[in-house]
């Protein structure tokens, strides 16, 4: 089932990513909600005006998809607007419900060794870690934070990609695969929020 999206990403490093992801949801485009290279020019606008445009574009989506780049943190609105998507906000009689997040690693030279490195653990399984360097604190705390954790493997740890984390972490070759199998799965956690410890500030 389609969902209504907003992609969160830095523009000088992402913009490519961001119009290749839109093209990827093919019919479902038509639900996203977020910035297309057709939207205006925002920059010469007060902190406030682009934060009530950001609120709109937001507001009625479900699912925030975040585009992971090396410069990420030099943005100055992905932070927020995450915190924005995963909490509840009262317009009226209407309380909006939290977003699903998924965020989409941007390959960058080639290869994402930028931010993500394996690991093979004894027992024969592979650990994916990623540099926390790279990544906001509301990403950071919204990661292995399933409750109760469930381990895919007893002896290693290792917990699911996808349900083990409220923020999963894709590889933009995965996610342009069959980006609604992670849509949907954001979408699905985000209606189980009692199962995750949810992190809702920056």
């Amino acid at each position: 089932m389609a969902r209504k999206t907003f992609i969160s990403y830095k523009y000088s490093e992402a913009k490519e990513l961001r119009d290749r992801i839109v093209s990827s949801l093919s019919e479902d485009a038509r639900y996203y909600q977020g910035e297309t290279s057709d939207s205006p020019d925002m920059s010469d606008r007060t902190t406030e005006y682009i934060k009530d445009k950001l609120k709109d574009m937001i507001y009625s989506t479900s699912v925030t998809i975040v585009i992971i780049s090396p410069e990420m943190k030099k943005s100055d609105w992905i932070d927020w607007e995450i915190e924005y998507s995963v909490k509840q906000t009262k317009r009226g009689d209407r309380t909006s419900s939290t977003n699903g997040v998924v965020g989409v690693v941007m390959k960058y030279n080639g290869d994402y060794s930028w931010l993500r490195s394996s690991v093979s653990n004894a027992d024969g399984h592979t650990a994916i870690y990623n540099d926390n360097s790279y990544l906001y604190d509301i990403i950071i705390k919204n990661r292995f934070n399933q409750i109760p954790v469930e381990y895919t493997c007893e002896k290693c740890k290792n917990i699911d990609a996808l349900n083990g984390s409220f923020i999963s972490i894709v590889t933009e070759e995965d996610f342009l695969e069959n980006p609604n199998k992670y849509i949907d799965n954001a979408y699905e956690k985000s209606k189980k929020t009692i199962n995750y410890d949810i992190c809702r500030k920056k």
